[in-house]
């Protein structure tokens, strides 16, 4: 990539981004974008490090490669600093993100992503979201607290997320890892319920499904809350944002939806009122 990619550096201010004719890859190398409309542009690879992004648009933007936080741009990584790459109050609407998107090192703060294609993402253990908002389908996707690894060339053993609103997100299949759940705003009954003490509340409903006549339907709902408080044990401190479809995907809508408020209503209750 590096070869033929159009290298940018320096400060734009209040204008359309634009690239020279026939250029569809750039690199950002510490550079600092403010009020920078990239709307509407298709990129094949588009790599970011050490650079600053601020309250610019990337409505409807196409990437077909995309690194948000690279550890370098000439030569190999030298593993002794990673710099931080920041998107703050940065709109990416309708935006087309490339599949396995390399997060990097990236903070996001007060960023909107609205209907994106944000989705299949997991190279996201060191990406940073703070007081961002998620709207449409979120999917696939991993986020961390605490990065995996290179803590030393980061500088820190912690990932800030807080504040992120989901209240308008369709969640599917989302891991939190080492993430304070209470922290963040959530979309609430009838859909999802934030709930704590997961182990108490599903030997607490087990029960419910032992009375169940389909031995089939027995066994998934054990399976599903199983991993359930495995996952919530081991990610989240026993805390867990439930729904329906978490209470096996094999189960018929009526007894999902049954086991989900016997679930939610077990105990305390931690979800948004």
């Amino acid at each position: 990539m590096h070869d033929r990619a159009w290298i940018v550096g320096g400060e734009l201010r209040d204008r359309r981004f634009d690239l020279p004719d026939g250029v569809s890859a750039v690199i950002f190398d510490r550079a600092r974008m403010v009020d920078v409309s990239f709307s509407a542009m298709e990129f094949t690879d588009f790599m970011v490090h050490g650079s600053e992004f601020e309250r610019c648009d990337f409505s409807g933007t196409a990437f077909d490669r995309l690194s948000m936080g690279a550890t370098c741009v000439r030569g190999p990584w030298d593993r002794s600093s990673w710099p931080q790459s920041v998107f703050r109050a940065c709109v990416f609407r309708r935006t087309r993100f490339a599949r396995k998107v390399f997060f990097g090192n990236v903070r996001f703060e007060g960023c909107v992503f609205d209907r994106s294609r944000l989705r299949d993402q997991v190279f996201t253990s060191s990406a940073e979201f703070v007081d961002c908002a998620f709207l449409g389908p979120v999917k696939n996707i991993n986020f961390w607290g605490r990065p995996a690894q290179h803590q030393a060339a980061l500088g820190r053993s912690h990932n800030d997320f807080a504040g992120n609103d989901f209240t308008g997100a369709e969640l599917d299949y989302i891991a939190f890892h080492d993430i304070d759940l209470r922290a963040q705003r959530w979309p609430g009954p009838p859909d999802y319920a934030l709930v704590d003490r997961i182990s108490e509340r599903v030997a607490a409903v087990l029960p419910l499904v032992e009375r169940w006549p389909d031995a089939q339907y027995r066994e998934e709902a054990r399976s599903s809350l199983k991993w359930l408080v495995l996952t919530a044990r081991g990610r989240t401190g026993d805390q867990a944002l439930v729904s329906p479809n978490d209470m096996g995907r094999k189960l018929p809508a009526p007894l999902r939806r049954e086991l989900f408020e016997a679930l939610r209503r077990t105990s305390s209750d931690t979800s948004p009122v």
